[in-house]
């Protein structure tokens, strides 16, 4: 069962629910998909089994003796990576998407391709806590685009027959939806406030786009004070609360300090209660 834990903002909670999730479960593989920061290996402090994998994406690369600049390369790029300029064709890796049709395009043999680094995965087994495997992807500094990488580590897992939590980038952008593509079943976290909730339709309409179960935790959550109307957006769309995690200081100490608190694990238990349920109703 792949469960992707996602949300329309950074800073909600995200990596906070997948950790207490992932210590609540007798063996788990944790995915950390935030590859611009990946922050999982800091609370469960893995040992590293050898130096990672790197992966890499296909860019082309031009001969200038070759090209005429007849500029059928930059007439097929739907993303503007390929200019002429001086008669001769000129790339911008940085725009490049890495989809061939430059290539295919050149009748002249002017274009070759060749394998560009973007970032690595590791896996490793935390000391801490036995139970979770980590699989942890790092994005190279400039590197423009997360998607190629996150697909890379989705393909490392796409065979194994085991509960996987997939710890995904914030918003609602490529990489997102990347991550929770295919997944068994989304995890939205929130936060009891408007822009809270504003981000949270967001990602709802990402989630219903793709058919895909989906449900609701509300972080920081305050009886007292807290925005009741997303309660409400979730019954509108039929999506269910799964659990709300309430302002704790002990906790937010705990955590700032790297540490995964047990504070709330019947919370995280009973989360996975309602999961294995879903899953029994699927089959």
């Amino acid at each position: 069962m792949l469960i992707s834990i996602a949300s329309g903002k950074g800073g909600t909670g995200k990596t906070t629910l997948a950790l207490l999730l992932a210590a609540a479960e007798p063996d788990i593989t944790l995915i950390d998909c935030d590859v611009e920061e990946p922050n999982c290996h800091l609370f469960l402090k893995p040992e590293w089994h050898g130096q990672g994998k790197e992966i890499t994406v296909m860019v082309p690369r031009i001969n200038s003796n070759l090209c005429n600049g007849c500029s059928a390369c930059s007439v097929v790029c739907l993303f503007n990576a390929i200019a002429i300029s001086g008669g001769k064709a000129l790339l911008f890796d940085e725009l490049c998407h890495s989809c061939g049709g430059c290539i295919l395009a050149c009748q002249y043999g002017a274009i070759k391709e060749e394998k560009k680094p973007i970032g690595t995965i590791t896996t490793g087994t935390s000391p801490i806590l036995p139970n979770i495997h980590l699989l942890n992807g790092t994005l190279h500094i400039g590197t423009p685009s997360s998607v190629p990488l996150i697909k890379a580590i989705k393909q490392e897992v796409s065979d194994l027959k085991v509960d996987m939590l997939l710890d995904c980038p914030p918003g609602t952008s490529c990489s997102m939806v990347t991550a929770v593509k295919n997944s068994d079943f989304c995890i939205l976290v929130t936060e009891p406030t408007p822009f809270g909730k504003h981000d949270l339709e967001l990602a709802m309409n990402i989630t219903r786009l793709l058919h895909m179960p989906t449900g609701v935790v509300i972080n920081k959550n305050d009886e007292a004070t807290g925005d009741k109307s997303i309660e409400s957006l979730c019954q509108s769309r039929d999506i269910p609360v799964l659990a709300k995690i309430p302002h704790s200081l002990s906790f937010a100490k705990q955590y700032a300090a790297g540490f995964i608190p047990d504070e709330f694990k019947s919370i995280a238990i009973n989360i996975w209660k309602q999961l294995h349920a879903e899953r029994r109703e699927e089959a």
